[in-house]
């Protein structure tokens, strides 16, 4: 029986059987539709001693989102954020941009938790996790660096990722026992 025009979809969505393509190339990825966000302002106040600093320089930063699943590509969040100076304190800071991403990231706080709720929950393999984050958030993440999300959250409980993750660490949340061996 052959399918008709009227019962195929263009529009894929969670559920809907996709083929797997194997992307053996970066540069075969779609294209990322990329989302404009701001956080520039002319002054803000000083965090140390709360006078307020003028904007010095601005700077974008790229952060890697869940993708968008109607179009079926990637989305890429380019957030405008400034720098100020305080002449009280010599001091230079940023805006706050812990809301959207942990420090030093290139992903989004939505994908750190989807991938560790893949692995940690779901008991993915690492390679896997991202092959189903790509295929069916469309964000690429690779597997070292989810290996690496899920060690920082384990023992330290609050490693790199702050409040975002539990406190209670790989471990217990798997419910693994800890054998101590005796000498």
């Amino acid at each position: 029986m052959k399918p008709t025009s009227s019962t195929t979809s263009s529009k894929l969505g969670p559920g809907e059987y996709q083929p797997d393509v194997a992307v053996t190339r970066l540069e075969d990825l779609p294209k990322p539709k990329i989302i404009k966000e701001q956080r520039n302002e002319v002054q803000r106040t000083c965090p140390s001693c709360g006078k307020l600093a003028p904007r010095v320089r601005v700077f974008t930063r790229p952060l890697h989102d869940v993708g968008d699943l109607a179009s079926g590509r990637p989305r890429e969040l380019h957030i405008t954020y400034s720098q100020h100076h305080c002449s009280t304190c010599r001091t230079y800071f940023s805006a706050d941009l812990t809301d959207i991403a942990p420090r030093g990231s290139h992903y989004t706080h939505r994908v750190i938790a989807l991938a560790l709720r893949v692995v940690v929950e779901d008991g993915l393999p690492y390679r896997a996790a991202s092959w189903h984050l790509w295929r069916d958030h469309r964000v690429f993440v690779p597997f070292a660096t989810i290996q690496n999300w899920v060690e920082a959250g384990g023992e330290k409980g609050n490693g790199t990722l702050g409040n975002r993750l539990s406190a209670v660490g790989t471990r217990r949340l798997l419910r693994l026992s800890r054998r101590r061996r005796t000498v």
